[in-house]
């Protein structure tokens, strides 16, 4: 599907299946921007995709609200001693550092697993990140509590130019969307082989849901063109 038809779906809430390159994680994610998302996209997230149901938002937002990588504040901590540290990923195999921050859930969820729970805990980061309030970090602290079960990851602060991940790749999807730099998504995993779903299975699974498949090196040369 083309890059257009894409920004398409995104635009009506809708999903679509983004592959990363076979150079990369060579994964395919659902995605679905974060101010749409309900409950029944949670649900189809974890049955239909069956990986880690994350968050991911740009990086201007996530210094607004003074957050730093989970990687660099365990580094940094003074609970974890030398040898502790030596845990900390440094670049993963695929080629870069994770992405992930900290983990949340709204303060009004339960457990904060429950699709619903979830639903929410996404939905008012969105409202938070679109909101022109100057206060955000003190909103997000009085309204999200840490640790959670949304995972944050942080976009890089150069988007395309710094790292071609799912996560910078969803946030640029969004910024040529125009929609808030806030996206849900979540590996496709196939459940007869236990490893990341094949490129061939989710375009199938693509076309029989009627759901645009994008391959992200397409994006990337948009990017360099743009």
């Amino acid at each position: 599907m083309s890059l257009e038809e894409s920004i398409s779906s995104l635009r009506r809430g809708d999903f679509i299946l983004l592959h990363d390159g076979g150079k990369r994680e060579n994964e395919v994610d659902m995605v679905i921007a974060a101010e749409f998302v309900t409950p029944e996209h949670i649900a189809r997230m974890r049955n239909d995709a069956g990986g880690l149901i994350c968050m991911s938002i740009n990086h201007e937002f996530a210094t607004s609200l003074g957050l730093d990588y989970m990687h660099e504040i365990l580094s940094t901590s003074q609970k974890f001693d030398s040898e502790s540290k030596k845990m900390i990923i440094g670049t993963a195999p695929y080629g870069d550092r994770p992405s992930f921050s900290i983990s949340i859930n709204h303060k009004n969820t339960f457990t904060g697993i429950t699709d619903k729970d979830r639903a929410l805990t996404i939905s008012e980061m969105a409202k938070l990140c679109n909101s022109e309030n100057d206060k955000k970090k003190e909103i997000f602290n009085s309204t999200f509590k840490t640790p959670g079960h949304v995972p944050m990851l942080i976009a890089s602060e150069g988007l395309l130019s710094n790292r071609l991940g799912h996560t910078e790749m969803s946030i640029y999807l969004m910024k040529l969307a125009g929609l808030t730099p806030v996206t849900v998504i979540c590996e496709m995993l196939d459940s007869q082989t236990y490893t990341a779903l094949s490129t061939e299975k989710a375009k199938q699974y693509a076309i029989a849901n009627t759901m645009p498949y994008f391959d992200g090196t397409e994006l990337v040369k948009f990017a360099k063109e743009h």
